[in-house]
C-alpha cells in the first residue's frame, strides 16, 4: 500500500536521499545505483575516543562570582564568568565504518529505473531493465541474524561472485578468510583515538592511536572495528551478507582492540547467515520488524507516510540493548559529522523518542532511559565538580562515553546544565503510558541538583541560576538566571520528586518558585525578563516547553498562559522560525496542543515541501555542504509525534479525540494509539466528524473521554453518547474540564476492557 512505500525514480544523489536500512546496531544507506550499488555502513557503537579522564574543576569562587554577576545585571561579566565555568574537553564523534561498493549487474541501456523502501517490511528494492534483461536488487538488515543482506535477481544480474569494494577513511587491515564454501573478506581497523566536532577549527581535527592494546585487549581509546562480507552465487540469485562488530565493552569501560577477536564476532554473523537461504533469512526479518510495525497504522493520505517512516525509523534505529537514535539516527558517512553526530540534549535527543510512547514502541524507548540512567550516575562529579551540588548534571550534548561536563564553546549552548532534568521526563513518560520503570533514581539526582541551583531574586522569588535558554541569547548576553525552560524544568522535576517522595525541602522550593512570567506584549517571556532576542526568528523555541513537550499549559487549567504561549509562538513564527526540519516539527506538536488545526497543517506542509529530501529525512541547513543541508533524524520523528497529537491528546486529564484536526484532513483511521494511563484507542472520522472510537483501558477507575461537541452526540451534562463494553452500556456520565467548543464524558472502566463510543 502507498502509505507503506517511499519511492523514487533516481537513485540518490545525496548521502540524505538513500534508503536507512538498519537494526538498531547495524546502519546501512542504500544509494540505488544501477549496476554498482553503494552502501555506507554504520555500528551504533562505533565512536572516536574511549572514557573521559579526570578533568580539572574549575576555581570554586567561579560560581558565586557569576552569580553575583547576574544578580547586578552585569551581562558582560556574566558571560565572560561563564566561560571559567566550563571544561576543556569536547564530545566524541559518531563515526562511519565504511562503504561497500558491490557489482552485481550489468548497468547499460537501463531503462524502467526505479528504486523503493517498503516500510512495513523494512526492505529496500531496486529495479531496472538492462539491454532488454531485468534485474532486481532487494536489501534488508535483519535484527535475527545480525546481517545486512543483499539480494540480486534476475536475467540481467552478473551471473558470478564479485567481491564487494571497501572503502573506509580509517586505516584497516584486509583479509581473505574461510568461511565454508566460499571465501569471506575482513577488514580490521581503529577509530580515530580523538576527534574534534566539525565546528571547531584546531588541528589536528582527527588523531588516531599508536599503541597497542594490553593483556586484557583494551586501549584507552580507539576502539578496535571489523566489518566482515562474503559474495556467494547460486541459480537465479547472488547475495551479499555483510556483519560489523566493535570493540565497545560498556561506556565506562575501557574499550577493546584485539583486532583478532573482534573479526571473529563479524566472520561468525556472517558464516551463520550464509548457511540459511534468503527466504529463510528475509522471513525472519520482516516477523521480526512486524512485530513492532504492526502496532498501529494510519490511513490518512497526505499524512500517513510521515508518520509511519518516522515509527519505521525508530524501529530501524533503536532496539532494547542498542545505544539511543543519535543527531542522524545510526546513519552518517563523515568522520567529523555534523555537530559530532552525538546525542544534543537541548531538544534533538529528545524529540527522537517523543513518538515512542504513543505510536506503540514503548520498548524502543529503552535506549534512551538507559543513557538519562547513565548520566544520573556520570553527572554526579560535574555536580559536585562545576556547581558544587547535589545530584547530577549534564550539559547540552553528550556520547557514547557518557560525556556529562560543559564543553568550551559559547555560553548561549555550553553552559545549560538542565539535561537531566529535561531527560528525566522520558522515564515519567514511560511510567504514565503504563511502562514499568524505577523512576526515582534519575528524579531525585535531578531533583537534588535542582535545589542547589535555585537562588532568592530581589523578590525573594526562586530562580534557577545560572540559567541560558539554549543556544538563543538576548542582546546583551545568554547568561542569566530564571529562564523559562529551567524554570519549567524545575517545577517538573521538583512537582515529581514531592509525589515520589514527601521531601519537604523540595515542597518548601516548589512553593517558592518563580512561575514563567508574561511580557507587556502579552508574549510568554523567555528570559526572567522583558529582553530583546538576538534573533527573533530562532529555531529553538525553549520558553514554550511547559506547553510541549511539558503538559503544564493546558487551554483549561491555565488559560492565561495558554494563550501567551500561542501569542509566542506566532511571534517567532512571523519571524522565520521552523527553518530546520526539527523546529518546523516542533511547531507541529505546539499548534496540536494549541488546537490550531490550521497551523498544524502549514508546519507540516511547509516540512514536507522544504525540508526534507527526496527519500522524506528531515534535513537541517549546513553551509559547508555542497548541496547546503545535512540529515538529521529528529524532524522524522518529531514530525510522527505532532501528526499524533492532532488525532488524541492525552496530557490533559482526558483521553482527549480529534483536538486539533486539521481542515484538509477531513477522512482517515488510526489504530493503536497509546495513551497516558495505558489506554490504547482506535477510531475513524470522515467529513471532519469522528465516525467510531474503540478504546482499550491500560488500567482501572475511571475514564474520561474528550470529544467535539459539534458532533451533536453530547452534551456537558452527559448524555447520548453511549459506551458498551463487551456488547453492553455502560453507564456514562459529563465530565468538567472541556473547552468550550468540547465535552467530556466518564465512566468506570476495567483494565484490558474494551469499550466503543457510537
Amino acid at each position: 500500500m502507498s502509505r507503506h512505500l517511499l519511492s523514487s525514480p533516481a537513485p540518490a544523489a545525496e548521502f540524505h536521499d538513500g534508503f536507512p536500512l538498519g537494526n538498531g546496531h547495524l546502519g546501512a544507506m542504500l544509494h540505488g545505483r544501477p549496476g554498482s550499488e553503494r552502501i555506507d555502513l554504520n555500528a551504533d557503537t562505533f565512536w572516536s575516543g574511549g572514557p573521559p579522564r579526570d578533568a580539572p574543576v574549575p576555581d570554586p569562587a567561579a560560581l558565586p562570582r557569576l552569580r553575583e554577576a547576574i544578580a547586578a545585571g552585569d551581562h558582560a561579566a556574566a558571560e565572560a564568568l561563564a566561560g571559567q565555568l566550563q571544561g576543556a574537553a569536547w564530545t566524541q564523534s559518531f563515526q562511519p565504518l565504511g562503504r561497500i561498493e558491490w557489482d552485481y549487474a550489468a548497468a547499460e541501456d537501463v531503462t524502467g529505473y526505479g528504486r523503493e523502501l517498503h516500510l512495513a517490511d523494512a526492505l529496500a528494492v531496486t529495479g531496472y531493465d538492462t539491454g532488454g534483461d531485468w534485474v532486481r536488487l532487494t536489501a534488508f538488515v535483519s535484527a535475527p541474524d545480525g546481517v545486512l543482506v543483499v539480494s540480486a535477481t534476475g536475467p540481467g544480474s552478473l551471473a558470478a561472485a564479485v567481491p564487494p569494494r571497501f572503502r573506509t577513511p580509517h586505516p584497516v587491515t584486509p583479509a581473505v578468510v574461510d568461511a565454508g564454501a566460499g571465501p569471506c573478506l575482513v577488514w580490521t581497523g581503529r577509530a580515530p583515538a580523538h576527534v574534534l566536532p566539525n565546528y571547531v577549527p584546531a588541528e589536528p581535527g582527527v588523531e588516531y592511536a599508536a599503541d597497542h592494546c594490553d593483556a586484557d585487549g583494551t586501549v584507552a581509546a580507539g576502539m578496535g572495528f571489523a566489518v566482515a562480507a562474503a559474495v556467494r552465487h547460486t541459480a537465479g540469485e547472488t547475495r551479499l551478507i555483510v556483519a560489523a562488530a566493535t570493540g565497545f565493552r560498556g561506556p565506562f569501560a575501557r574499550p577493546g582492540a584485539d583486532l583478532a577477536a573482534i573479526a571473529g564476532a563479524a566472520l561468525a554473523a556472517v558464516t551463520a547467515a550464509l548457511g540459511a537461504p534468503t527466504p529463510v533469512l528475509r522471513a525472519r526479518h520482516v516477523a521480526d520488524h512486524r512485530q513492532y510495525y504492526d502496532r498501529a497504522d494510519l490511513e490518512l493520505p497526505g499524512v500517513d507516510r510521515f508518520f509511519h517512516l518516522g515509527r519505521y525509523l525508530l524501529i530501524a534505529g533503536s532496539r532494547p540493548g542498542t545505544q539511543p537514535l543519535n543527531l542522524q539516527g545510526i546513519w552518517n558517512a563523515d568522520v567529523r559529522p555534523g555537530w559530532s553526530s552525538n546525542w544534543t540534549t537541548n531538544i534533538n535527543a529528545q524529540m527522537n523518542y517523543w513518538a515512542a510512547e504513543p505510536t506503540g514502541l514503548a520498548d524502543l524507548h529503552e535506549p534512551l532511559l538507559t543513557l538519562t540512567r547513565d548520566l544520573a550516575a556520570a553527572g554526579t562529579s560535574t555536580a559536585a565538580g562545576y556547581y558544587a551540588a547535589r545530584g547530577a548534571a549534564a550539559h547540552h550534548n553528550t556520547d557514547l562515553w557518557r560525556f556529562t561536563a560543559p564543553v568550551p564553546g559559547d555560553p548561549q549552548w555550553a553552559n545549560w546544565p538542565s539535561a537531566l532534568l529535561w531527560l528525566s521526563a522520558h522515564l515519567w513518560d514511560h511510567r504514565d503510558y503504563g511502562g514499568t520503570v524505577d523512576v526515582l533514581p534519575v528524579i531525585e539526582a535531578a531533583a537534588r541538583f535542582t535545589l542547589d541551583m535555585l537562588v532568592p531574586d530581589p523578590s525573594g522569588a526562586l530562580v534557577f541560576s545560572p540559567s541560558t535558554s539554549p543556544e538563543h541569547p538576548f542582546l546583551e548576553g545568554s547568561v542569566s538566571w530564571g529562564c523559562a525552560l529551567d524554570q519549567e524544568l524545575a517545577r517538573e522535576v521538583l512537582a515529581r520528586y514531592v509525589a515520589l517522595t514527601g521531601s519537604a525541602e523540595a515542597a518548601t522550593a516548589l512553593r517558592a518558585l518563580r512561575p514563567v512570567q508574561v511580557g507587556t506584549d502579552g508574549c510568554l517571556l523567555e528570559w526572567y525578563d522583558q529582553r530583546l532576542p538576538r534573533e527573533p526568528g530562532h529555531r529553538h523555541l525553549s520558553h514554550l516547553y511547559g506547553l510541549y513537550p511539558g503538559t503544564r499549559i493546558t487551554e483549561t487549567g491555565t488559560p492565561a498562559h495558554f494563550e501567551a504561549a500561542r501569542r509566542a509562538l506566532l511571534l517567532r513564527l512571523a519571524h522565520g522560525t521552523g527553518h530546520t526540519g526539527w523546529s518546523r516539527a516542533w511547531v507541529l506538536c505546539l499548534a496540536a496542543r494549541l488546537r490550531c488545526g490550521a497551523l498544524a497543517e502549514q508546519s507540516l506542509t511547509a516540512f514536507a515541501a522544504e525540508l526534507c529530501s527526496a527519500s522524506l529525512l528531515s534535513l537541517h541547513p549546513d553551509a559547508g555542504r555542497a548541496s547546503g543541508w545535512i540529515f538529521q533524524i529528529d524532524g522524522n520523528l518529531g514530525a510522527a509525534a505532532g501528526i499524533v497529537e492532532t488525532l488524541v491528546q492525552s496530557h490533559a486529564g482526558a483521553v482527549s479525540l480529534l483536538p486539533a484536526l486539521p481542515p484538509s484532513w477531513h477522512t482517515g483511521r488510526v489504530r493503536g494509539i497509546r495513551c497516558r494511563g495505558g489506554h490504547v484507542v482506535d477510531m475513524a472520522w470522515s467529513d471532519g466528524r469522528l465516525s467510531s472510537a474503540r478504546i482499550v483501558a491500560g488500567r482501572s477507575g475511571p475514564l474520561v473521554v474528550e470529544l467535539p461537541s459539534r458532533l451533536g452526540v453530547t452534551t456537558a451534562a452527559g448524555g447520548p453518547v453511549v459506551a458498551t463494553a463487551g456488547g453492553g452500556p455502560v453507564a456514562v456520565t459529563g465530565a468538567a474540564g472541556a473547552p468550550a467548543d468540547r465535552c467530556r464524558v466518564r465512566w468506570p472502566a476495567v483494565a484490558g476492557q474494551e469499550y466503543r463510543l457510537a
